[in-house]
């Protein structure tokens, strides 16, 4: 598949007087691993029934594997898994009568045999046989992710995939993530886990993208201190940086800006206002976050 797997342009939804997603856009590549942090009632969930279109927005467009996405959209969801807020089941069948029935609305072909391979992949072989009202939260939710990656889509949308796991159940869908081998959008407030999992993260802040990190460079930071700090601030804009004030000074997590702070030193001496500080430190995801959207409870 060529270009992005998932393009928003400029997607807004309000509520009457209420905006729950606001201007945002965001692309996201094939193969990458998107993580959406943000507070409860940031946006998140919304953003996501959004994309896969569940509320129409009040503006903006939403692109998914090269289709847009619009009122009685429907052949780009069978290349489409999705997790959105508590999993659905019937109550009464098995887990395995749950997937069967679940191939067939998706036109799988194998079922018996693709229902037994997810099955496996989810560690449900000891409950396959149970009805879904007995599985405990932790299990329902295997099920929904089972019943996600049936058809073993080319994108996979999930809410809080680890919502209900214990510690090994946790571990155990991060390395199944991470092994999948396709484009992963996912919700979550299990800091660590968006780190270990994740290859690009956004953080939503009243329903604005506020930030994007790339995983890998989320560790580290340049913190520089001077007399001036607004003064500085602009100086850094002017010159293409993206400074965060933060306590009395600032941050930058830019690759350029950590790999050569001499060229940072230098451009801020050569506009009057050296550093009095300035330092790579290392940072966590926590950290950032918390940061960026002035503390809270994740």
């Amino acid at each position: 598949m060529s270009g992005d797997a998932v393009t928003l342009t400029g997607l807004t939804k309000r509520y009457g007087d209420v905006t729950a997603v606001d201007d945002v856009s965001l692309r996201i590549a094939p193969g990458e691993i998107y993580a959406l942090l943000g507070l409860n009632g940031a946006g998140k969930t919304t953003l996501i029934r959004l994309l896969l279109g569940m509320v129409r927005p009040t503006a903006g467009d939403v692109v998914v594997l090269g289709e847009p996405v619009r009122r009685g959209t429907r052949a780009v969801w069978s290349r489409v898994g999705y997790l959105v807020e508590t999993p659905a089941a019937y109550p009464e069948l098995t887990v395995r009568e749950n997937l069967l029935l679940q191939a067939g609305l998706r036109r799988v072909d194998r079922r018996r045999a693709a229902v037994d391979d997810v099955i496996g992949a989810l560690a449900l072989t000891p409950y396959a046989d149970r009805r879904a009202r007995t599985l405990s939260l932790g299990n329902a939710q295997r099920l929904g992710l089972a019943k996600a990656l049936l058809h073993r889509p080319e994108l996979l949308v999930l809410d809080e995939p680890s919502n209900g796991l214990d510690p090994a159940g946790v571990v155990e869908i991060r390395e199944l993530i991470r092994g999948l081998g396709v484009t992963v959008l996912l919700s979550s407030h299990v800091l660590g886990e968006v780190a270990r999992v994740a290859t690009r993260i956004g953080i939503i802040h009243q329903g604005r993208l506020v930030r994007e990190l790339d995983a890998t460079a989320v560790r580290r930071r340049l913190s520089v201190s001077t007399r001036d700090l607004p003064a500085a601030i602009a100086v850094l804009r002017e010159a293409g940086y993206e400074p965060h004030p933060y306590d009395d000074g600032l941050v930058l997590d830019e690759a350029r800006a950590v790999d050569a702070p001499d060229a940072v030193a230098a451009l801020l001496a050569a506009a009057g206002h050296p550093p009095t500080r300035l330092v790579v430190e290392e940072d966590d995801l926590e950290t950032s976050f918390l940061r960026t959207v002035g503390g809270g409870d994740a």
